[in-house]
């Protein structure tokens, strides 16, 4: 009897697995409708405007059941508004009791919303369905019905969840972090974000199986808008419930719109009869940059020796940098030299520096 409920969990597991990966992929095709705002574009280039509305909400008949468990499922689609869902279920179709509310956000795409049901009579029938509820309606499922029996409940209980702070913050970019215990049941997770605490955006489900120990969880988020500060958490979900993890935030850096960097000649380092460090410190503002040092015995640089050093690369960014190159000289010779940095929108020079070789 054992095996047959270890049987009954495992298909269940599978088949919840399934519906989040295939969900996804049919939300991820065509229209995107997970972008920050309310216009989405199709596959013709048009744009639908979305409205926030009440959510849409599916109860699934698939269920598995023990002496006194339900797992159920069905999903939700919050329609643009904060959500939450939970079940009623009763021994007569008029319910009566209601499982703890879940959290899943504001999004556009359906989400699973698996429960755990206890405390239920043995060889008993039940009804229940699904119930979500936004600022604009609670909207309620169809009513179905499981039958409980003899067999012992199956072993496991809802993910831990933990959000993280966020890394690698830049103009329009950003990783968001966390971690997840899957407690011994297959687990999926992915994250909300948004400009504000009902998110509006997931990002793809990810599967981690069914261990029993912390796993790191994070993605790369793209598209930000500078400047601008971002609310997000990580949710995980298995057979036993969905778990929301706290909400934290992060602000993408500036500036607003990328320009030309600036560049700032400083004073020759290691200087010797043979060679120097030229230095200099460049901001990208946002846009990568090429740099060189021009150099010559004139202090005009009317007449450069070569075309300068090397040409090099900064990252986009918007924090200032600290550059050098190594150049081999002539001794006993005064040099002057300066900084030339330039990205798409520009190239500036730095001032002119002079330094004088060693005998």
């Amino acid at each position: 009897m054992k095996t047959i409920i270890i049987l009954i969990v495992a298909l269940f597991v599978v088949w919840l697995g399934y519906g989040m990966l295939k969900n996804n992929e049919t939300t991820t095709s065509g229209a995107d409708v997970t972008t920050p705002t309310t216009k989405v574009p199709n596959q013709n280039t048009n744009t639908v405007t979305l409205t926030p509305s009440a959510p849409s909400v599916e109860t699934m008949s698939t269920t598995a059941t023990s002496n006194s468990t339900a797992l159920v499922t069905g999903q939700v689609k919050p329609n643009g508004a904060g959500t939450s869902y939970w079940y009623e279920y009763g021994e007569t179709s008029a319910l009566g009791t209601r499982t703890t509310s879940q959290q899943i956000g504001s999004g556009y795409k359906f989400i699973p919303t698996p429960a755990y049901i206890t405390g239920l009579k043995a060889n008993t029938l039940y009804y229940f369905r699904l119930s979500g509820s936004n600022r604009f309606a609670t909207t309620n499922g169809a009513t179905h019905t499981f039958q409980t029996n003899t067999n012992p409940p199956p072993q496991g209980s809802a993910p831990t969840t933990r959000t993280t702070s966020a890394t690698t913050i830049s103009r329009t970019t950003a990783n968001i972090n966390g971690t997840v215990n899957p407690n011994n049941s297959a687990t999926t997770y992915w994250f909300e974000y948004g400009t504000d605490t009902e998110f509006g955006n997931l990002t793809a489900f990810q599967q981690i199986g069914s261990g029993n120990s912390q796993i790191s969880a994070s993605v790369s988020l793209s598209d930000l808008a500078p400047l601008t500060k971002y609310y997000f958490r990580l949710n995980a979900q298995n057979g036993y419930g969905t778990v929301n993890g706290p909400i934290l935030s992060f602000t993408t850096t500036g500036p607003s719109n990328p320009g030309q960097p600036t560049a700032d000649t400083t004073s020759a380092k290691n200087v010797t009869s043979t060679s120097a460090t030229f230095t200099g410190v460049i901001n990208p503002n946002g846009a990568q940059v090429t740099y060189w040092f021009e150099y010559s015995e004139d202090s005009l640089l009317g007449q450069l020796i070569g075309s300068g050093t090397p040409e090099q690369t900064v990252s986009a960014g918007t924090k200032n940098v600290t550059v050098q190159t190594d150049i081999n000289l002539i001794p006993k010779k005064k040099y002057y030299y300066r900084l030339v940095a330039k990205n798409q929108y520009g190239a500036v020079r730095g001032d002119i520096v002079s330094f004088t070789t060693n005998k």
